[in-house]
């Protein structure tokens, strides 16, 4: 996927390289279709043969547009902010064409050492077509060492067609002050999604995700998954919706651990529509097993560290 270095190299500080490298994998020019967009601006665009990025012109952001029968390509589309004070926003429209298979990479990486809040807000549609497939993976990251927060809400909206699939993987993987997540989905005719949330918040940050999955078509299913560790004083808030309006399956499961003085709240919620829908949820929320953690110990580790290897396996 990649080459040894960046062909537009010139552009990337290396501040930039490794925030790339976080929320994308980006250690090189990735092969096909990208877009970078840095502090609320796009700093460089490629599409592929069959995979157009064009510019919208009536406000900011992007269209992706796969050409039906698209299969085995991916396209990046990481957003970077390194600058204290940026207040970023951008609609993202994808177009995935019948029959298609494609990996969509995109993220966003705050490097914030000012004492102004950097936020970036994506608002994501997906447009998925007639048997097409996707896998969406998207992280975001926090660093820093200035007193401005780094704040990120990303929107998603996903409309998927008869015998469409989309796996979603939303992650957060540290330094995010406050996030609030919005994500919907609405299913035709024998679609499946699966999504998987996961994020971990230390010190003071707040966490809140909204999302609600409508089975509208027969025999569409839908699992949610959602994975997190509330540290220090950080605050999460889940509210998963799996409604079933027609025959249909959807599982829900919300699984957390609470350590120090956090506040976790999963509050799962299910509706049916119709006599063959199917749908269910678990949620929990609990401390560290003490049985793991001293199993562990008795291989030379600290308690820290026996925190550390079961918290990583666990946001797996």
């Amino acid at each position: 996927m990649d080459i040894k270095d960046f062909k537009f190299d010139l552009s990337l500080t290396p501040t930039d390289k490794g925030v790339l490298e976080a929320i994308a994998d980006m250690t090189g020019t990735p092969d096909g279709a990208f877009n970078i967009r840095k502090n609320g601006e796009g700093l460089v665009r490629t599409s592929s043969r069959n995979i157009e990025i064009v510019p919208k012109t009536d406000k900011p952001g992007i269209d992706i547009i796969v050409k039906p029968g698209t299969v085995g390509e991916e396209v990046h589309i990481p957003v970077i902010i390194t600058e204290s004070g940026v207040n970023d926003l951008v609609y993202n429209d994808f177009y995935i064409g019948e029959g298609a298979d494609v990996v969509i990479v995109a993220g966003c990486g705050i490097h914030n050492c000012g004492g102004g809040d950097s936020q970036h807000d994506g608002i994501h549609a997906f447009h998925i077509g007639k048997n097409a497939r996707i896998k969406y993976v998207e992280k975001h990251y926090g660093e820093g060492d200035g007193k401005g927060k780094r704040i990120l809400n990303p929107t998603t909206i996903i409309n998927m067609d008869e015998g469409s699939y989309a796996e979603m993987e939303m992650v957060q993987i540290k330094g995010v002050d406050s996030t609030y997540r919005k994500t919907e989905a609405n299913l035709e005719a024998g679609a499946k999604i699966y999504m998987m949330e996961r994020l971990m918040t230390h010190g003071d940050q707040t966490a809140k995700t909204d999302m609600v999955v409508n089975l509208n078509g027969e025999d569409s299913s839908a699992r949610i998954i959602s994975r997190t560790v509330g540290k220090d004083n950080s605050t999460q808030i889940f509210y998963p919706n799996a409604i079933g309006n027609n025959k249909c399956n959807a599982h829900v499961q919300c699984d957390s651990i609470i350590m120090d003085n956090a506040h976790i709240s999963s509050i799962p919620a299910i509706a049916a529509n119709h006599p063959d829908a199917m749908v269910i949820h678990e949620a929990a929320i609990g401390k560290i097993n003490s049985d793991q953690l001293l199993k562990l110990e008795t291989f030379g580790m600290t308690e820290e560290e026996a925190e550390e290897i079961i918290i990583q396996g666990f946001l797996k």
